[in-house]
Formats: structure tokens, C-alpha cells, sequence
């Protein structure tokens, strides 16, 4: 059994591949139209109905581009839909989710110290808490204040920020931030999968049968997608967080997640202007720069970081620590591991433990058995250039202790 994390962590590595190729895909596409939007041009010899145009060179030939607001006069024989980008992005990112945090819920989702779930009630949660994300956003901007965008985003951004503090009461730092991302991914997927493409649909339907489409079609979707543009930054700054503990691993960490939505409005504020030739208001990165100090300070004061309190071991970490080569596997970890791996590293150069993984007490190690097997047992990857200089036998010790403990076998006797 115990190769099956080693599938489990290839099948990891396949899901996130996946998913970044979407997600350039899709981002690449989506801030390509923005900035196409933002730059047509109203000329007097335009065909009737057009709003504007854009010429634009690239890979030696030149592309004259028109844009129609509602529709042209007849249907054009070939059409190209920008959809699938989106639907893989979202559909790689749940597999990933799956895999990563409801696969691994005891050591990724849940802190026992800010509350103690099962996996399943966790695993609900996470689930229910993106259907139910998704209900709200559409729910207001189909009320009265859809009218107003700007009025919308304010308010999308208090229920943001109001997410970002609930998945802190919830999960894992690191779940959290996570959750985040996915959050506010699945609002923008089902913008484009239950908003934008079905009203596409709807004026191209009208086309076929020769009626004229209803310009407000266009509208919403044109809303949702600008939504869509300023939401993208941090939901990539949330998804590359979890590499980054002190983003996460901090009791402000809601408050950082609240100051990155800013940020993600004041970037694509200066690019959207830019691309409107409307000026570049270069006070936005002066904003963004103070931001992002202001979350680097949060990040380190004061120094209290989510899951320091002891919790009693879950029922898989009494399986490691139980085991007859845990001594010696402990002993192997603290004395190769540790120095980097601590509340307060020895090592120097090293101020924080790597991606918030600390390996001091026996909860911890047995926390991270998967990771220390696949790090430091199956490869080679930890420590670092094996700068402390880990042998081929204590490689060979971790790697038994984790496959004895998978098997059931070598249970030490109380």
C-alpha cells in the first residue's frame, strides 16, 4: 500500500500541471479581450453596427479586429467559442482540491486547535461553501444593486473579506487561503458557464431566426467579465500562497487576504486605463506597493502563527507515532531535519520553518510521515544538495517506518 503515495503524489503532480495549463490559457485569453475591449477605436467607416475596432501586429502579420455590441446584421459562418478554458481550469482545480486537501484533510484542512472536524464534516464545508458562494455573488447581481457595478464590487468585496475571516475559523491557514482562491475561481467559472455563455447563445439563437438581439445580453455579460478581470490576481496569489506560509500562517491572515483583493483592483486598474488610453495612473502602484509592505508587516507582527497549539494526534498521526522504526525515524528527522524545521530555525540564513512545516515533536513528524517518505525517503529532494549530509541507510530508515506504519505492521506494544 504504501506506493500508493507515490501514485497518489504523481496523480497530485498531473493535477496541478493540468491546471496551470488551463489557467494560462484561460487568464491569457481573458485579459486579452479586456485590453481588446479597452482599445477599439469609433471610426466613421465602420460597417452598421459596430462599436469599434483595433489594428494589432503580432508574429509578422497584422489582425484588423471589429467589435459588435449586440450582433452583426447575419450570423458568420464560423464562430470561435472561449469557454473550455475556463470550465478546465475550475474542473483541474477541484480534482487538485480532491486530491491534495480532501485526500489529505487530517494534515491539510483541518487544525484541530481552531476546530476539531472529521474529514467528512470538513470536506462538506469545503464543498457547500462553493456552491453557496456562487448563490450569493448571482443573487446580488441580479437585485437591485446589480444596476451599479461599482456598487456591486464593493459589496462582492465585503462578502470576500467576510469569507477570508470564515475559512480562518475553519481550516487550516493553509486550507484557508486556499479555499479563498477556490472561492472566488468558482464565482468566475460560473460567470462564464451559467452567465456569459448561455447569453451568448441566446443573441446568436436570435441571429438564426432572423430576430434582433436584445443588447442586454451583452450588458450582464460584459459585467460578469469585468468582474472575472479584477477577481483574477488573487485568485493566482491564493493559489501560489500555500508554498508561502508566512502569506498564510499568521492570525491576521484574513486581513492579508483582504488587503490582496485591493491589490488585485489597484493592478488592473492601471493596466485597464492603460489599454483604454485613459492615462496611466501611476498612483496605483504606489498603492499596491504600500499594500503589499503592509502585508509584510502583518505577516511577521506579532509572531503568532495558526496551529502552534498543541492538539492531541488524530488516529493517522497514533499510526506513525506507534510504530517500532518511529524512534529511530524521529531520531534521523531531528537530526537532519529540525535545524530548518523549527518555530525557530538554527540553521543559518533559515528565519522560518520552509512552507510552515515544522519537525520538533513526535505530533509533527508523524503529521508529515507522507512528506518526509516522498521528500527524504523515495527521493532525494530533502535536505536540500543533502547539505546535511543525510546517509543512504537513514534514507533507507525513513522509508521502512513509513511502509511498516502504511502496513500495519510493527506496532509498538503499550
Amino acid at each position: 500500500m504504501y506506493e500508493y503515495a507515490v501514485a497518489w503524489e504523481w496523480l497530485s503532480f498531473a493535477a496541478r500541471w493540468l491546471h496551470v495549463i488551463t489557467a494560462v490559457a484561460w487568464i491569457g485569453s481573458s485579459f486579452y479581450f479586456i485590453a481588446l475591449d479597452l482599445g477599439l477605436v469609433k471610426r466613421p467607416h465602420l460597417p452598421a453596427g459596430a462599436y469599434g475596432e483595433e489594428w494589432q501586429v503580432h508574429g509578422g502579420g497584422f489582425y484588423h479586429i471589429q467589435k459588435y455590441l449586440v450582433a452583426p446584421a447575419s450570423m458568420p459562418e464560423h464562430l470561435t467559442w472561449f469557454k473550455w478554458e475556463s470550465y478546465a481550469t475550475w474542473m483541474s482545480g477541484f480534482l487538485m482540491l480532491a486530491i491534495v486537501y480532501y485526500g489529505g484533510a487530517d494534515l491539510f484542512l483541518i487544525d484541530h486547535s481552531v476546530l476539531p472536524l472529521a474529514p467528512w464534516q470538513a470536506i462538506c464545508l469545503s464543498i457547500a461553501s462553493l456552491s453557496v458562494g456562487w448563490i450569493i455573488y448571482d443573487q446580488l447581481c441580479k437585485s437591485p444593486i446589480g444596476e451599479n457595478t461599482w456598487g456591486l464590487m464593493a459589496l462582492l468585496y465585503v462578502v470576500l473579506v467576510a469569507m477570508a475571516w470564515g475559512y480562518t475559523q475553519v481550516f487550516t491557514g493553509r486550507a484557508a487561503f486556499l479555499h479563498l482562491g477556490a472561492f472566488t475561481a468558482t464565482i468566475m467559472s460560473a460567470n462564464v458557464f451559467f452567465i456569459i455563455i448561455p447569453n451568448q447563445k441566446i443573441v446568436v439563437a436570435d441571429l438564426i431566426a432572423g430576430r434582433t438581439p436584445d443588447p442586454k445580453y451583452g450588458r450582464i455579460a460584459k459585467q460578469r467579465s469585468l468582474h472575472n478581470n479584477y477577481l483574477t490576481l488573487p485568485v493566482i496569489f491564493f493559489m501560489l500562497s500555500n508554498h508561502y506560509p508566512l502569506a498564510f500562517g499568521t492570525q491576521f491572515n484574513w486581513v492579508i487576504a483582504a488587503l490582496v483583493f485591493l491589490m488585485g483592483v489597484t493592478i488592473r486598474h492601471w493596466f485597464n486605463t492603460t489599454h483604454a488610453r485613459k492615462g496611466k495612473p501611476t498612483w496605483t502602484w504606489l498603492v499596491t506597493v504600500i499594500l503589499f509592505i503592509l502585508i509584510i508587516w502583518l505577516s511577521t507582527v506579532p509572531k503568532v502563527l495558526t496551529g502552534e497549539t498543541q492538539a492531541s494526534l488524530s488516529p493517522i498521526q497514533q499510526k506513525f507515532a506507534g510504530n517500532v522504526h518511529f524512534a529511530a525515524a524521529r531520531d534521523v528527522v531531528q537530526g537532519r531535519c529540525s535545524m530548518c524545521h523549527a518555530a525557530e530555525p538554527v540553521w543559518e540564513g533559515i528565519n522560518f520553518a520552509p512552507k510552515n512545516v515544522k519537525l520538533e515533536t513526535d505530533g509533527e513528524i508523524a503529521a508529515h510521515a507522507r512528506e518526509i517518505y516522498i521528500q527524504a525517503g523515495r527521493s532525494h529532494a530533502m535536505p536540500p544538495g543533502n547539505i546535511t549530509a543525510i546517509s543512504p541507510e537513514e534514507r533507507k530508515l525513513l522509508t521502512a517506518w513509513y511502509e511498516s506504519a502504511i502496513a500495519g505492521a510493527g506496532a509498538i506494544q503499550q
